[in-house]
């Protein structure tokens, strides 16, 4: 079975036709997910620029990411599920979106990024927390965490305009 084949099969499911149809529901699930993503884009916008040395300079880095990763945590996984119902609402129209699939590759490349900084850079926070501006990498990662958030959420405004650049 390929993946066209598998979301067509996902699409037609009772759930997905409910969801899609619905004249509540789909709106509901469209609404937590701009707001969870607007917590999380938030929190982790204020983490990058910290690790930027551009605001709160002042703050320890640790305490910055200690007092906003929870935050950040709960808006990515509200999020991340909220676009989950969204996608299942109508897999074959995502799977064929290209803007869709660019924000997906993003999307992996962001959790990525924070995975790497988590694993190297954050473990010698303790050499670098009280410093108003970040080593090297630190930076890179606060950098590359925002220009892919940037590309994450234009291509997700962009997957309803498709049919505009591509016909």
């Amino acid at each position: 079975m390929s993946l066209f084949e598998l979301f067509e099969w996902l699409g037609n499911t009772p759930w997905s036709i409910a969801l899609h149809e619905s004249r509540y529901a789909f709106l509901v699930v469209l609404t937590i997910h701009v707001l969870t993503l607007s917590v999380f884009v938030g929190t982790a916008l204020m983490i990058d620029l910290r690790l930027l040395g551009v605001t709160m300079m002042r703050v320890p880095a640790s305490q910055v990411i200690a007092r906003l990763v929870p935050w950040s945590a709960a808006g990515l996984i509200l999020m991340m599920t909220s676009g989950a119902f969204l996608f299942y609402a109508a897999p074959l129209v995502r799977y064929q979106n290209v803007f869709f699939r660019m924000k997906m590759a993003t999307l992996v490349l962001a959790l990525l990024n924070a995975w790497l900084f988590h694993r190297t850079v954050y473990r010698r926070i303790a050499d670098w927390d009280r410093d108003a501006v970040p080593p090297r990498a630190a930076r890179l990662a606060g950098g590359l965490s925002l220009v892919l958030w940037v590309v994450i959420i234009t291509a997700g405004r962009m997957m309803a305009y498709q049919d505009y650049w591509f016909n």
